[in-house]
């Protein structure tokens, strides 16, 4: 064998050790936790089992307190309470303990990205200070950006970040008023965005298995007493994920959006049957869902593929006809523990010259949520792209190709 070949063999010898490596590194959880259901979130099928996701720079009023004293789960995404308090994590544990104040059974998440760098943590900012080797280069050289071309991506690939990010994620999840953590863009290291972004294939896979050993770490290192919900449960057919089940092991249960969208070269009604049947199975194996559906209309994906975009909501419209559709999506699938949170955004700031809310549903309700639902009477039938089902208040049928829904309350 002359040098070049036996060169070219051990090149391709390493790339499979590495993608082994990563594999392996999906198997060290197999099964789910689900034996402290104390750290659950209350739940009631007496009315629809409602969810918050939301961010908000400055320290919630009264009002708002009051409002988000009715959800059971909330997480508070990154830049909560930032500008008050200079930085996300001690802007979240204030945003917390005001929460648990008025509710102290409400289940409060702390917002923490895989491998985005959002700019708003404090303690990410003096990390970087002193590690400026830690944010991820591209296979040129320079800093792998996001679509606004700014914000950057840890490298979690390198040992230094890998602890410095479990540090940061246990310390806010076990603190005073926290109840467990929030994992997003997990999406982003496990399918082909950061071959988007011009990452080399080596550095891709070096971050996968890293990524693997981040949160089985994490899962040893939380405690029984918190909650890890993650970004994980969507239709993604190009990628190893499939669905995003393989990571339920490593999560009390899964935040979910992007789930009506149409893409992959799929139409909207198969691509949503298969969300549905994902999310009907991981409810009934008693994984906490939260669904987030937006009022707006789907609009074409980002050309990064990942992120859920929306036309604005006109609240002069009646929305009557979308909210019922969409409840019913939720409600072909709900199990014990299955949450919905119907939205225009998750920004809740007030802009500072005009007043108006980036928002126009925030610290609003729906007739449909205060109707009485009570306890299915079985799980959904599915006919074609047709699906009904019976709770003890409410008859739900759903036609996914077209787009209806009926909701017929008792």
């Amino acid at each position: 064998m002359n040098k070049r070949n036996y060169l070219y063999l051990a090149l391709i010898s390493a790339l499979l050790g590495l993608c082994i490596g990563c594999k392996a590194q999906q198997q060290k959880v197999t099964s789910p936790a689900k034996t402290n259901l104390s750290k659950h979130p209350e739940f009631s099928w007496d009315k629809m089992p409602l969810y918050m996701h939301l961010r908000k720079v400055e320290p919630f009023t009264d009002e708002e307190l009051n409002y988000l004293s009715r959800f059971p789960l909330i997480t508070l995404e990154k830049t909560t309470g930032s500008k008050t308090y200079g930085g996300t994590e001690k802007g979240s544990l204030n945003a917390a303990k005001a929460i648990k104040k008025v509710n102290p059974n409400a289940k409060v998440l702390y917002y923490r990205n895989s491998i985005i760098n959002w700019p708003s943590y404090k303690n990410d900012e003096r990390f970087l200070k002193k590690n400026p080797d830690a944010l991820l280069l591209d296979s040129l050289g320079e800093h792998a950006l996001m679509r606004n071309m700014e914000t950057k991506f840890f490298d979690i690939s390198k040992k230094n970040v890998q602890s410095y990010w479990l540090n940061n994620a246990v310390t806010h999840a076990n603190a005073p008023f926290i109840d467990g953590i929030f994992i997003d863009a997990n999406y982003k290291i496990l399918t082909e965005f950061m071959k988007f972004k011009k990452v080399g294939y080596a550095k891709r896979t070096a971050l996968k298995s890293s990524y693997y050993d981040m949160i089985g770490t994490l899962k040893k290192e939380i405690g029984d007493e918190k909650l890890i919900i993650s970004n994980i449960l969507r239709v993604r057919p190009e990628s190893e994920l499939e669905n995003g089940r393989k990571l339920l092991p490593y999560n009390d249960g899964s935040y979910i959006e992007t789930f009506e969208n149409h893409s992959f070269k799929m139409s909207y009604e198969d691509y949503l049957a298969e969300g549905i049947e994902t999310l009907q199975q991981s409810a009934k194996e008693g994984n906490i869902i939260a669904l987030t559906l937006g009022l707006g209309e789907a609009l074409e994906f980002e050309t990064e593929g990942i992120d859920d975009r929306r036309e604005a909501v006109n609240l002069d419209e009646n929305l009557n006809d979308r909210i019922d559709y969409l409840l019913a999506v939720f409600l072909v699938c709900a199990e014990k523990y299955s949450y919905v949170y119907l939205h225009d955004g998750f920004n809740v700031n007030t802009h500072p010259r005009t007043g108006v809310n980036a928002s126009k549903v925030w610290m609003k309700s729906f007739p449909q949520y205060e109707n009485r639902l009570g306890a299915p009477k079985g799980p959904a039938k599915k006919e074609g792209y047709i699906y009904t089902r019976s709770f003890e208040y409410l008859d739900v049928w759903l036609d996914i190709k077209n787009k209806k829904a009926r909701l017929d309350w008792k």
